[in-house]
């Protein structure tokens, strides 16, 4: 290695170098061009749509009913149906919009960035006290903007898992798993990175999700009963 560099900074160069991840470099000397839309994704991601839908419809504030998250799961599972379906294609929506905007008027390098910001918003919004929701659906939405192989490929995987085991945490774990190997093949290397930096995100997020999973208690996704919809 030349200059004596360390070995951490000639493999970081590879990785980079292989999943077209920006330099840091460039993103330090045009922080005026990378930090605004980066702000505004967040911001964008933080809106709570699952809670400002369910107080809307006069069903209460979302956080005080279910597992307490903002999300379009435990609003399927504390109101209904519509509600739910609603708050899920908001959610995804915010995601799309980030990098579908990002991408079409400042290119790859700042949508790397809004691609996580937009989701970080919405798992940490700063009006709810950094306490969102697990970030799947933003994260759906964020790959149908990136690609749409990629997208509806993942959506479907999603989907199936749902609907055969009944349980969205699996179904979000398993998508979101495959998400980076789905995305580098259907859509680009850049787009896996991004997909992998997610999915860790959303796996933290449902660290108590997989504990459930594990011992057997975990709630099943149910479309029949009146109270659900």
């Amino acid at each position: 290695m030349e200059d004596g560099a360390s070995p951490i900074f000639f493999y970081w160069g590879i990785v980079q170098a292989t999943f077209n991840i920006p330099d840091w470099k460039n993103v330090i000397y045009g922080w005026q061009v990378f930090l605004p839309p980066i702000g505004l994704a967040y911001l964008l991601g933080s809106v709570p749509f699952g809670l400002l839908i369910t107080r809307l419809a006069g069903a209460g504030d979302i956080r005080k009913m279910g597992s307490g998250n903002i999300g379009a799961t435990n609003v399927l599972r504390s109101s209904n149906k519509g509600l739910a379906a609603v708050t899920l294609l908001l959610d995804g929506g915010k995601g799309f919009v980030a990098v579908w905007l990002a991408f079409t008027y400042l290119g790859p390098d700042v949508t790397f960035f809004t691609a996580i910001a937009v989701v970080l918003g919405h798992i940490f919004p700063i009006w709810l006290r950094f306490r969102g929701g697990k970030g799947v659906a933003t994260m759906l939405g964020v790959l149908l903007g990136l690609s749409w192989q990629t997208g509806f490929a993942t959506i479907a995987l999603w989907l199936v898992i749902a609907i055969v085991f009944r349980y969205s945490s699996l179904a979000a774990l398993v998508a979101v798993t495959l998400a980076p190997v789905i995305g580098y093949f259907l859509g680009s290397p850049q787009i896996g990175a991004i997909a992998f930096i997610l999915a860790v995100f959303v796996w933290a997020r449902h660290a108590s999700n997989i504990r459930h999973l594990i011992s057997g208690g975990e709630t099943q996704i149910n479309l029949d009963s009146s109270d659900d919809g």
